[in-house]
Parts: C-alpha cells; sequence; structure tokens
C-alpha cells in the first residue's frame, strides 16, 4: 500500500487536516479489506444453502408419476427447502439422484455415466433380499441407501406408531375368528407352510389374487377389521423386514397381528411387545391354534392397549419417502461410497 504525500500548496498540507484524511484513508482500507476477506451473504458460497436441494428421480417408482411442481414437500409434510423432480435434462442440477432399484434393472446403461462432483446417489428399495436381484453390478456407486433397514442412511419403514393424546381403544365388532390376505401364494415360501399347517386346527378366512378373492382399496380395511386375528405373514424372514401386512392390515384394520417375520425382539424395535402374536411363541402351530381359539374378552382387549398412546402413521406415497431425504440430507455422510452392496444387504 503506498501514499501519496499532499502538494506544499494543498489545503491538506495543514497537520490538522492532513491527520484526517490519513485516518479516513486508513479506515476505508480496513473496510475494504473485510468485505474481501469476508463476503456478503449474496456470495455463491451462502447462496447455496439458500437454495432449495434438487432431488432427481431418475425413473419414478411408481407406474404412475405424481406431479411435483410447486413446493410440495413443504406443503403436504412440511420439509421445507427442497424441489423434487424426474427431469433428466436437470442432472447437472441435481444435488441427490435417486435409484429405485426396481427401475435399475436390467443394467447400468440406463443411468448416467459418471456422477457429477458434490452429488451423490442414492439406492432406493422396499424388497426383501430374497425378491431382489442383480446388485452384484452395483459395487462402488451409490453413496446412500435408503430402506426399510433400521441402519440405512435413510431410513424408510412402512409405518410407524406416532404419539397420540386420545387415551381411548377402537375395536371394531368382530364376525370371525383369522383372516389373510394374499396375492402371491408360494409352497416353497415359510408362509406357505405355516399356513397349511395352522389350518389343520382352525379356520382362515383368506382373501386376495391367491384365492380368486381380492378386495378392492375401499373393501380391504373393512373386510379384515370383522376379523379378531390377522396372519401378518411376510414373504420372505429378513432382519427389519416388517411391512404394510403390519401396519395396515392388521393394526390400521383394528385387528390382532399373527407375525410371520424376524424374531420378535425385532418387532419390539418398532411396536409395544403386548399389541401382536408371534407364531414363534407358541411350541408348536397347535397351541397357537388353541390360544387364539380360547382367548376371552378381557385378555383379547389388552392387545388394543397400545391406542391410549399411539396411532399408526403409514409410509405409502412415494413423494413422501423422497421428500424425506431433504430431511435427512444435512446429516448423511458426503463421499462415501458402498463398495459391496449385494453384501450390506444380505447382511
Amino acid at each position: 500500500m503506498s501514499w501519496v504525500l499532499p502538494l506544499p500548496w494543498s489545503p491538506w498540507g495543514r497537520p490538522g487536516v492532513k491527520a484526517f484524511v490519513t485516518l479516513g484513508v486508513f479506515v476505508t482500507t480496513l473496510w475494504n479489506l473485510k468485505c474481501f476477506l469476508s463476503p456478503s451473504k449474496g456470495s455463491g458460497e451462502d447462496s447455496k444453502h439458500t437454495e432449495p436441494l434438487v432431488i432427481l428421480v431418475w425413473e419414478w417408482p411408481s407406474k404412475q408419476v405424481p406431479s411435483l411442481s410447486g413446493d410440495l414437500c413443504h406443503e403436504l409434510y412440511g420439509i421445507a427447502g427442497c424441489r423434487l423432480t424426474t427431469e433428466q435434462r436437470l442432472l447437472h442440477r441435481a444435488n441427490v439422484v435417486v435409484f429405485p432399484h426396481s427401475r435399475l434393472q436390467p443394467g447400468r446403461d440406463r443411468v448416467p455415466k459418471e456422477r457429477l462432483p458434490g452429488q451423490n446417489w442414492v439406492w432406493v428399495s422396499l424388497e426383501s433380499p430374497s425378491n431382489t436381484r442383480a446388485l452384484a453390478e452395483w459395487n462402488q456407486t451409490f453413496n446412500w441407501v435408503m430402506t426399510y433397514r433400521q441402519d440405512s442412511d435413510i431410513f424408510m419403514p412402512y409405518g410407524k406408531l406416532v404419539p397420540n393424546q386420545s387415551a381411548t381403544m377402537n375395536i371394531p365388532a368382530k364376525t370371525n375368528l383369522v383372516s389373510w390376505v394374499i396375492s402371491n401364494y408360494h409352497r416353497t415360501q415359510k408362509r406357505a407352510e405355516v399356513y397349511k399347517n395352522l389350518s389343520r386346527y382352525l379356520h382362515v378366512n383368506i382373501y386376495g389374487k391367491a384365492n380368486n378373492k381380492p378386495l378392492c382399496k375401499d373393501c380391504l380395511l373393512p373386510t379384515i377389521s370383522k376379523s379378531k386375528f390377522y396372519l401378518a405373514f411376510e414373504n420372505s424372514i429378513h432382519r427389519d423386514y416388517i411391512t404394510e401386512k403390519l401396519w395396515r392390515n392388521s393394526l390400521l384394520a383394528g385387528t390382532v397381528p399373527v407375525v410371520l417375520g424376524p424374531p420378535r425382539a425385532n418387532y419390539e424395535q418398532f411396536i409395544p411387545a403386548d399389541s401382536f402374536i408371534h407364531v414363534n411363541d407358541f411350541g408348536s402351530l397347535e397351541e397357537l391354534a388353541t390360544f387364539l381359539k380360547t382367548m376371552n374378552s378381557s385378555r383379547y382387549q389388552q392387545f388394543f392397549a397400545w391406542q391410549r398412546r399411539f396411532s399408526v402413521k403409514l409410509y405409502a406415497d412415494w413423494r413422501e419417502r423422497i421428500c424425506t431425504i431433504c430431511a435427512a440430507y444435512p446429516r448423511l455422510p458426503h463421499g462415501h461410497l458402498y463398495p459391496d452392496l449385494q453384501s450390506w444387504f444380505n447382511s
């Protein structure tokens, strides 16, 4: 920094004025230096935090793509600063790109050739490992996973219990003992074996495509609610794999779930211990059948005590599921890659 002395004839040459001007120049220099080192809030560094996160869903998980216009995450779910899109031309602007596994098959030729700097890719699946194929080719591809598993980067259960203040129980009127809705029946599945043996000891009302008795969307819950118990049998048994069979068909319908899936301790991480019956609680299916058939009214009502404290929240809208990525974004690790997606998912 150079200083220019005033000419002898300048009025600034007077000692008092000279000192004042020198001080002014010094203060101005410091101010300019401060602005240089501390950019204003209008700079790119700060503005990138105020601009909405752009979440690009490479291909929508369901056949019908809903409207994604407007600030829907905020309007529908109270999640601010999030924009969803399926427009692949916006890849260069996307902070996060979401890849549902069902849309990844049969190969890599349908995904971008490379990930842009600072961009994170999410692998999404609500299916169990038994029903998920071709994972080996996706090593070193995804930064985050979004599944029903509690150890996922973005945990997305099929449902959950949320606190309420009702302090009441609502048990629908019952006209039969046990029901089951089944669309895909395969004899090799564990649930088919358990049902076959259980049905020797009690009658089960079966609905769904597998029994040529499909239920319309609005008929499902009213029909199931008439049963005292519901067979919430999962199609495969894996950690945390607890689907709408429990949340919607049992708890929301107002029946007591008889579950077949991961161990009881795993279920108890999601719902109270006294809200369900586990197949493994009994030494035999005959014992289970006897327990269901001989249960008195007082004992039965105890299974609904959870209703005094909780309500069922279902996650059924893919828009809400994708919006939760924005809520989780600040705490997610950046720069991480899953080296072996198949090994992780099968663990």
